[in-house]
């Protein structure tokens, strides 16, 4: 790795903080979530407040780097960052509510739940409802803002280990490989086993019917 190259990278994912510094926010929260798409297990949202410029090397979208090397970066914004959180929302929710007022709560609830309170925040392609904090959205946030990429994978870990977690309790499905995601090999294990407790009934059903 070029460290001075990773460095301009990194600087450059700060340009939105910097921005918003300049008008005096300093304390700048980053959402993003985790399993929208899958057809089991939970959605996940992270939130995450850096110092501005707070070097995190590898720091990107949560799907731009591989599952060891998130573990690494997760472990590096967990010591470094100002604050993080992240909240879970349950399968049953999801088929109840429908899975963006799901993402919504999930989003709103880690927010909350950091322990200092932001002074704005950045969320990736969602407004947050409910939020008494001034907020943006950013289209493709993950990959233009430092806050929301840390965010990101923040919610990706935490879903993937639930997920691993889940695979030893029903190991049919794969779920340590595919995470809940439609695979081939997800679709045939439904088809064969039907859902276990944890696959998102609405989702599920859906995907085999269009099979």
């Amino acid at each position: 790795m070029d460290l001075e190259k990773e460095r301009i990278r990194i600087s450059k994912l700060y340009e939105k903080e910097r921005s918003l510094s300049k008008k005096g926010y300093m304390l700048i929260a980053g959402v993003d979530e985790a399993g929208r798409g899958p057809l089991a297990g939970p959605v996940v949202a992270g939130a995450v407040i850096l110092a501005i410029d707070t070097e995190i090397i590898d720091l990107k979208d949560s799907k731009k780097i591989s599952e060891k090397k998130r573990e690494r970066v997760y472990e590096d914004i967990c010591k470094k960052a100002l604050a993080y959180s992240f909240d879970i929302v349950e399968p049953n929710y999801i088929d109840k509510n429908n899975i963006l007022n799901a993402t919504l709560l999930a989003m709103r609830n880690a927010i909350y739940k950091l322990p200092i309170r932001p002074e704005y925040i950045l969320v990736d392609a969602e407004e947050v409802p409910d939020i008494d904090i001034p907020q943006e959205s950013i289209i493709h946030g993950d990959s233009l803002s430092a806050c929301i990429a840390a965010a990101s994978i923040v919610a990706k870990v935490n879903r993937d280990r639930i997920m691993r977690e889940y695979d030893t309790l029903y190991p049919d499905y794969g779920f340590i490989r595919n995470k809940g995601y439609g695979t081939k090999e997800h679709i045939d294990a439904l088809k064969k086993y039907g859902p276990c407790p944890i696959h998102r009934q609405s989702f599920s059903v859906k995907s085999l019917e269009n099979k």
